[in-house]
């Protein structure tokens, strides 16, 4: 599955800082680095030590870890939806990305000038929302202006709902209200999808802070923006982008016993990692064997044959059985065999809901 999260913010607050820092970063030493496939595009390893206790135990040829694509998005302005600055471009390449993070300047720094002339994260965060809102509205009205009368004249069932969940929207986003924050049901969601609103996809927010509050783990601007992240129920990641930026070229080793010396117990750029894969609703189930072992992603709640079909069509279409064992009985355990005599190895067929860490084997036939 081809992931992606669009990296958003206003000029100098960190964004780019944080892409480079995404595509230096090196996390398996199996020659998988974070790798730019085009300029503003970095592929990120989903670091997952199951999948490295694999490789200890299978010892394999191959090894392919999960990733998940960010994409720096070029910076946002006061008056983007009305074509300010880079305004249309970055709208366009926002409406194509599966989750947003937002950067956000928490820190104080005189010699990098701020383009609304000092810190305060939340008027930040609504300058970006407001024209994410205008721009969403612009297109609910164009499409009412064009299905309204005729739904009502035609007394199309299918016509009416679409105009009935586009008005809803329409007031929402006349009070600044995004529209993730409203509730929908199933029909109404495959209503919403044609038209690819930026402010129903799934945000977090990301903390730009100071090596020092790095440190510290939050401050005051921080602390404000997740009293605002709350309200809305999205995650807010506290990171220093510059002191990512600066670790990303380190040897693994040498950076863990750097951020310790700060006393930081995870990096940041990880935290951000896990926090986007799980905004998104993603887990991962591994296939393994001394050819290769490889990590999956797939959503959660799908069934084993949705899942045998993102390895390859044919297995989903020849489904049969999919035999699973979990990672934590493989490691109890401490071989397949083990698994087996145990009982634990299990044939499941195609309602079996596949769960994080399952490691499978797929039958099929075609």
């Amino acid at each position: 599955m081809s992931l992606q999260a669009g990296i958003v913010g206003l000029p100098n607050v960190g964004k780019s800082t944080l892409f480079n820092a995404i595509t230096k970063k090196h996390i398996l030493a199996a020659n998988y680095p974070f790798a730019t496939i085009e300029p503003n595009v970095g592929v990120v390893v989903v670091p997952d030590t199951r999948l490295d206790y694999l490789v200890s135990l299978y010892n394999p040829k191959s090894v392919v870890p999960t990733t998940f694509e960010f994409i720096d998005i070029a910076g946002l302005v006061s008056g983007a939806s009305t074509g300010e600055g880079l305004g249309n471009k970055f709208l366009s390449h926002i409406r194509e990305v599966d989750a947003i993070v937002e950067v956000v300047r928490c820190f104080d720094d005189e010699n990098i000038t701020h383009v609304e002339g000092k810190t305060d994260p939340i008027r930040d965060v609504e300058i970006i929302n407001t024209e994410l809102i205008l721009s969403d509205l612009e297109i609910v009205a164009n499409r009412l202006g064009k299905i309204e009368k005729k739904a009502e004249t035609t007394k199309d069932k299918e016509a009416l709902k679409e105009v009935s969940v586009l008005k809803r929207i329409k007031d929402s986003l006349e009070k600044s209200i995004p529209v993730r924050l409203l509730e929908f049901t199933e029909d109404e969601i495959d209503i919403i999808k044609n038209f690819n609103l930026i402010t129903f996809k799934k945000i977090i927010y990301v903390a730009n802070v100071s090596e020092e509050s790095a440190s510290a783990g939050d401050n005051e601007y921080s602390l404000i923006l997740k009293e605002y992240a709350a309200k809305e129920k999205a995650s807010v990641v506290v990171m220093c982008a510059k002191l990512e930026s600066d670790l990303a070229d380190y040897p693994d080793e040498e950076k863990e016993a750097f951020l310790k010396d700060l006393g930081i117990a995870n990096s940041g750029l990880d935290k951000l990692i896990f926090a986007t894969y799980d905004l998104l609703g993603l887990a991962t189930f591994f296939t393994s064997g001394p050819d290769e072992c490889r990590a999956w992603t797939f959503r959660k709640g799908m069934k084993a044959p949705k899942c045998a079909g993102i390895i390859h069509s044919d297995f989903e279409r020849g489904f049969i059985k999919a035999e699973v064992m979990s990672f934590d009985d493989l490691k109890e355990l401490g071989s397949e065999l083990k698994v087996k005599e145990a009982g634990r190895l299990r044939l499941e067929g195609k309602d079996y809901e596949v769960m994080d860490g399952d490691i499978c084997y797929f039958r099929f036939n075609v």
